[in-house]
């Protein structure tokens, strides 16, 4: 009879312990044992901005079962029959002797795991910047539930006022709401010309202008010099000017944890995270890795990526353990696919932004679409703010983006089924998706967006974007900029340089036009937009443009009566 398999797992997180129990549920008598250097196992950390904010109340229910068991050591012996050596830290690999040195933080001691098969789950670590000061108190990262602690306690001494917020991706966005909701002044400071890089400038600047709205001071083109003060953090110098702080929160990112895995010899990827093939296996056949040390392989370029998620690690776990297992299963890569909330906007995307698919030499079609996320006459409905990019070639999706109050989410990952399955936007125009008034328009949101592409690629339609149309007014270029909204409409918000000519009205005021100059159409969202430029098409006029999304994604300031 054959001995049991000895598995080594190096980090209890989120991709060892998913690793470690699909191992045990597949071949109950393996061996399975989880090295965790910190003390906590299965943390949600992304939970962590809503336990700050109080959304979540106590620290267990990041780390319990939905059933409220606390995944503790006990419970992982108990009912996994997954052994647990937590407050112990991996120190060394030894590939030839499959064992694993370990150094167990509480008395010092040391010992040797041998394994048949190991995996690596050693995630990835807060990047924090090389300048003067950062070791001040009150300066902290948000990756683990000690630093939410530590950010919870200060606040509870009701001395925090001012925060700056250091870097303006998905965690420095969700925690700003959170520190907001406990009455403090914040500030984001985003080294880029945009807040959320993973999205284009137009739909980021509709984020940070709602971010705005609640009292949020978002600094893009910033970069924090030092931190001042003596013990304490008191502020930031920039180079835009010295910013006061009763606290810091440096949200720059994170970086794969590796140095285990290099100094095995493993091979590191070009994104600087552990290379790993479809099956999680490393450059050793008997060692596995995954979760935010590794890199991915990007579905729609084929080319490698780091895109740390904790969505991504839970899948990757079980990869890994069904091919430990013999079962053989493949990863295949990922879209960049996430989400996050800002206040009460959902901030979704997938896939490729223009700008990314320009730069990869897609020939591209967009297009934006505002409209209601239910039918408009539900008390329920709220308005969502779409994009949607495709390759003017194949007519294929390449990504998708989506702000605003409306049920972002759930359209977003339908554009993340039909990128993975090669869907074209005529393809996506007709899918069979739920109606109902209180869940949807009767043309869904996404549906809609696919038939506006249609409508560009067949050339029934002519669009420029909002950011272009800024550029032409501020070139003061000779167009006419044709508001087609109500009288009460355009009286509530108004764009710069526009005529307001009501839809109902066009026809018979056509001869106020010249025909020789270029028309941009626009209302609240351009469907009438749209409406109006055909009758202008069918009245002999050439040079006639629909400005894409309308007033509702306008990115800049308007004038508001």
């Amino acid at each position: 009879m054959s001995r049991p398999m000895e598995v080594v797992i190096i980090g209890g997180v989120a991709a060892g312990p998913k690793a470690a129990c699909k191992i045990i549920r597949v071949m109950p008598d393996a061996n399975v044992t989880i090295v965790e250097k910190g003390k906590l196992l299965s943390s949600a950390v992304c939970g962590l901005p809503y336990y700050i904010s109080g959304a979540v109340q106590k620290q267990e229910q990041l780390l319990s079962t939905p059933t409220g068991v606390v995944r503790d050591p006990a419970f992982f012996q108990q009912v996994k029959n997954v052994h647990v050596l937590n407050r112990t830290e991996a120190v060394e690999i030894d590939c030839s002797a499959k064992r694993v040195r370990v150094r167990h933080l509480a008395g010092g001691d040391e010992s040797w795991l041998d394994y048949d098969k190991l995996v690596i789950a050693t995630g990835a670590a807060p990047v924090v910047p090389p300048i003067p000061n950062i070791d001040l108190e009150n300066v902290f990262t948000l990756h683990s539930i000690h630093d939410a602690e530590a950010v919870k306690n200060l606040l509870a001494q009701g001395k925090v006022r001012d925060v700056l917020v250091v870097g303006g991706g998905l965690i420095g966005v969700e925690t700003t709401e959170a520190l907001v909701e406990k009455g403090c002044r914040v500030t984001i400071i985003e080294m880029l010309p945009q807040i959320l890089s993973m999205l284009d400038w137009e739909i980021a600047k509709l984020v940070e202008m709602h971010m705005q709205s609640h009292g949020v001071k978002v600094l893009t083109g910033t970069k924090v010099e030092a931190l001042e003060g003596n013990g304490k953090v008191t502020g930031a110098l920039t180079n835009q000017g010295t910013l006061p702080a009763d606290m810091v929160i440096l949200s720059i990112g994170v970086r794969p944890t590796v140095k285990l895995a290099q100094d095995a010899g493993l091979e590191i990827g070009t994104t600087g995270a552990i290379k790993v093939d479809q099956r999680m296996c490393t450059s050793d056949a008997d060692i596995y890795a995954a979760g935010d040390c590794v890199e991915c392989t990007d579905l729609l370029t084929g080319k490698p990526c780091f895109v740390p998620l904790g969505s991504t690690a839970n899948k990757q776990g079980r990869v890994v353990a069904n091919n430990i297992c013999g079962r053989g299963d493949t990863f295949p890569g990922v879209l960049g696919s996430s989400v996050c909330k800002v206040f009460d906007y959902c901030v979704a995307r997938t896939g490729l932004t223009k700008v990314a698919a320009r730069n990869l030499g897609y020939e591209v079609e967009t297009a934006l679409a505002p409209a209601p996320d239910k039918a408009h006459f539900m008390p329920t409905a709220a308005p969502l703010l779409l994009k949607l990019v495709a390759d003017k070639k194949t007519r294929r999706l390449l990504g998708a983006q989506a702000t605003g109050p409306g049920a972002a989410d759930k359209r977003i990952d339908v554009a993340a089924m039909a990128i993975t399955a090669g869907m074209t936007v005529d393809q996506l125009a007709n899918v069979d998706l739920c109606y109902a008034p209180p869940y949807a328009p009767a043309m869904d949101n996404i549906i809609t967006a696919a038939n506006v592409v249609r409508n560009k690629l067949d050339g029934h339609m002519t669009g420029v974007s909002p950011v272009e149309v800024h550029r032409m007014l501020e070139d003061e270029e000779d167009f006419v900029f044709l508001d087609v909204r109500s009288p009460a409409e355009h009286e509530e918000v108004q764009l710069p340089r526009a005529t307001l000519v009501p839809l109902g009205a066009l026809r018979s005021r056509l001869d106020e036009f010249p025909k020789d100059k270029q028309i941009v159409t626009f209302c609240k969202i351009s469907l009438r937009g749209y409406e109006a430029a055909l009758i202008l098409k069918a009245a002999g006029f050439q040079d006639v443009r629909v400005m894409d999304g309308g007033v509702a994604m306008w990115p800049f300031e308007t004038k508001v009566v």
